[in-house]
């Protein structure tokens, strides 16, 4: 059995529109799905709030608040107004991770399209952001103050393509991870049938590694979020 097979993008429900393809794929269906469960989590948590939380709503506002500690940390208060952005990001990231591990399920993370698309959009956004609030100074980022000019020829180059190859940085990461874990698992989940009653042995393993990959998917998710706010600071408040 192929280990990457459970990358593949299929078409599920052919449509073009003015002749251009919007087939809906295992990929897209996903991500629809994820967008679903995350309105479904946060309004089932917080349907009755309470100042005295139930565990729905303990559950619902505690990875936000963690990641609003997060951003203020990173960032500052001036970070407040791009916790929800941040907050979506990591859900996304986590969900397409976790999802991925059920059997014959779809792992979009394990897409670099997928995941250079999310980093391209929170790339943009964050230069946008440092454009508007601090104009042509924002460019200090790629030469900052104080820095002799004699190395500017030396150094911009390098700060330009350091800046440039955030978001593929970003997504290569994030992709290599899902691919090289879940592969493994379902390399391992392969031997479980082709040793019949000695599968034992390879599926207590497959066990362990999946716990390992629930806590891979969670450390994923975080390190996009976090990098996220590293370069977001750069916008805000430069070098």
């Amino acid at each position: 059995m192929d280990p990457l097979a459970q990358f593949q993008v299929k078409t599920l429900f052919p449509l073009k529109f003015l002749g251009i393809d919007i087939s809906i794929t295992n990929s897209s269906a996903y991500m629809i799905l994820i967008t679903f469960l995350v309105l479904l989590f946060f309004k089932w948590g917080l349907r009755h709030l309470s100042l005295v939380p139930s565990r729905w709503q303990s559950a619902a506002e505690l990875p936000v608040y963690l990641l609003e500690k997060m951003v203020q940390e990173v960032n500052g208060v001036q970070g407040g107004p791009f916790v929800p952005m941040i907050c979506s990001a990591f859900f996304f990231v986590f969900l397409g991770n976790v999802l991925g591990l059920f059997p014959y399920a779809f792992t979009i993370t394990g897409q670099l399209i997928v995941n250079l698309t999310l980093a391209l959009i929170l790339f943009v956004f964050a230069t946008a952001v440092g454009l508007y609030r601090q104009g042509v100074g924002y460019m200090r980022i790629f030469f900052p103050k104080d820095v002799p000019w004699v190395i500017a020829p030396v150094l911009v180059p390098i700060e330009v393509i350091s800046y440039i190859s955030r978001p593929v940085s970003l997504s290569v990461r994030l992709f290599v991870n899902m691919l090289a874990g879940h592969s493994m698992m379902k390399i391992i989940g392969t031997f479980v049938i082709m040793m019949g009653p000695l599968g034992i042995v390879p599926m207590v393993l497959n066990v362990i590694f999946t716990g390992f990959e629930l806590f891979i998917a969670f450390l994923q998710a975080y390190v996009f979020s976090i990098l996220s706010c590293i370069y977001l600071n750069d916008a805000l408040q430069g070098h």
